[in-house]
């Protein structure tokens, strides 16, 4: 198979300069590098950039790779210069400028392979988790407590979350919690590092393993827990209740569970940060001579008067009978809409009383003059 020309892989022009070409390198090692890449084919792609940096970053290779191509490293070809391909080829320094002395990277190891990263062994808190509680309108409007079932992976009550008994250091890693396997290759020395198998990564194993959880210090577990839940709240609050999620790590404490909230609708009643909005149908009559009506509130109905005269869209305000805050900053208020109903279905009775009404003369200043710019027509 043909390989990819090599200032093509860099991305480079043939008379880049030494810090163009590596500061290419350094955007490709950052991008490929398996050990933070989560690109597929990084390995595979990290390799072709070393490879044609290793070359294109020595002066002497650069020329005869100008000159005969990927032919000048092929020990077949007939070239004889006495080149041994990338053997001594180490980019330890540009890669620990990259990513940190943290990788390790030494004298005579161009390439690693999988994960440096141990597990720690300090304690470490458990994740958190998210649940969505749905609430009816009266429930948030009044508060309330519910029992919420999480199924979880809890601190192993046998071990208490240890695992076993009896702490040694593994013998597979050493303690080290990975271990390496070195190979060599035309691109110089190749070392793959894996987290240890026996121990995990952790580094340390039990004389004897916990039964019921199999060692890993940790069991699914069904958990009820109790929520108190404010009045006033609203879909979209988050409540916390600390340390009642998943187990944490090497004796770590518990995750913290966030119950999101989201109330149902009412059939009634509209909500605006904590004032309530209802709508309050009136028959014309009502609304042409005026009553008394019972409206609804969230804690018993009371009874307001309607002005003769009243059109749909005029609005009452009945103060204190809105939502408590869950913040105890006050209460919302309730707001009366007024819609006038116009009946669509008429017995003879009616439809007689309505025809002799519209013979009387009903209309005021806003119909004379609404009928003078149709007159203008």
């Amino acid at each position: 198979m043909n390989k990819k020309d090599y200032y093509e892989v860099l991305g480079v022009s043939k008379d880049a300069s030494e810090a163009e070409i590596k500061s290419a390198f350094r955007k490709l090692a950052k991008k490929y590098h398996p050990d933070v890449s989560k690109e597929p084919n990084a390995a595979e792609k990290f390799k072709e950039a070393q490879e044609a940096y290793a070359v294109l970053s020595d002066k002497d290779k650069r020329n005869k790779y100008d000159q005969f191509g990927h032919a000048a490293f092929d020990q077949n070809a007939g070239f004889g210069g006495g080149f041994s391909g990338f053997e001594d080829f180490d980019p330890s320094d540009i890669l620990r400028d990259i990513f940190g002395s943290g990788f390790g990277f030494g004298a005579g190891s161009s390439f690693f392979t999988g994960s440096s990263r141990t597990k720690s062994k300090r304690p470490t808190k458990g994740p958190n988790l998210n649940v969505v509680f749905e609430m009816s309108f009266e429930e948030a409007a009044f508060g309330t407590e519910t029992t919420i079932t999480l199924n979880i992976d809890d601190k192993c009550s046998e071990c208490d979350g240890h695992g076993g008994t009896g702490i040694k250091t593994c013998s597979n890693c050493g303690g080290s919690g990975y271990v390496k396997e070195q190979q060599r290759s035309i691109l110089g020395s190749f070392i793959t590092q894996r987290t240890c198998s026996v121990c995990g990564g952790t580094g340390e194993v039990y004389t004897n393993t916990c039964s019921s959880c199999h060692g890993t210090g940790k069991k699914k577990v069904k958990k009820n827990i109790i929520v108190k839940v404010p009045a006033g709240v609203d879909t979209g609050d988050h409540l916390r209740v600390a340390g009642k999620g998943p187990a944490g790590e090497n004796g770590g404490p518990n995750g913290d569970v966030y119950i999101e909230i989201k109330v149902k609708d009412h059939p009634l009643f509209k909500r605006e940060d904590n004032n309530l909005f209802v709508t309050v149908p009136l028959t014309i009559t009502e609304a042409a001579l005026g009553c008394k009506k019972e409206v609804p509130t969230l804690d018993g109905n009371v009874i307001i008067n309607i002005a003769p005269g009243s059109a749909s869209g005029e609005k009452q305000r009945i103060k204190g009978k809105g939502l408590k805050s869950p913040s105890r900053r006050g209460t919302g208020d309730l707001y009366v809409i007024l819609k006038v109903i116009t009946p669509t279905k008429l017995d003879r009775r009616q439809k007689k009383l309505l025809e002799d009404l519209s013979k009387t003369n009903l209309k005021t200043n806003e119909f004379d003059l609404f009928d003078s710019y149709v007159r203008k027509g």
